[in-house]
């Protein structure tokens, strides 16, 4: 069985974590910025996200201080209940220092294209199912 059940119960409470701090944090920045319709919110929580996943990547590269259940709580629970960015973020920089910076391209450009189109798709067929 490819997933063990102690960690789906690690990365959930990971992601309750993170989805909270998401709402909280996200929602303070924005609020600072009350008279502004940009999402200052998300680019906080997007920007700093991929700032915890580097310093933690980092880490958990160079020292042997966290195991495979605290990786899986903060990476993939925390982080990814935080902002799915940053895993988009360290993947793609991953890719460059691996020598791949043509993939890590394609990603950046097909991540984000897909993404919109996705959202456009979405609303177009919320349109047609609930009018």
């Amino acid at each position: 069985m490819p997933f063990e059940l102690e960690k789906v119960l690690i990365v959930g409470a990971g992601g309750f974590v993170g989805s909270a701090a998401r709402y909280l944090l996200g929602g303070l920045v924005q609020s600072a910025a009350a008279v502004s319709t940009f999402p200052y919110g998300t680019l906080f929580v997007n920007a700093s996200g991929c700032f915890v996943i580097g310093l933690l990547s980092q880490l958990f590269e160079s020292q042997s201080a966290f195991g495979p259940n605290a990786r899986a709580f903060l990476m993939v629970g925390v982080l990814g209940g935080y902002t799915t960015f940053s895993a988009f973020g360290s993947e793609t920089v991953n890719m460059v220092r691996d020598g791949q910076p043509l993939a890590a391209g394609v990603n950046v450009g097909v991540q984000i294209v897909l993404g919109l189109l996705a959202v456009v798709l979405g609303r177009y067929v919320a349109n047609l199912v609930w009018r």
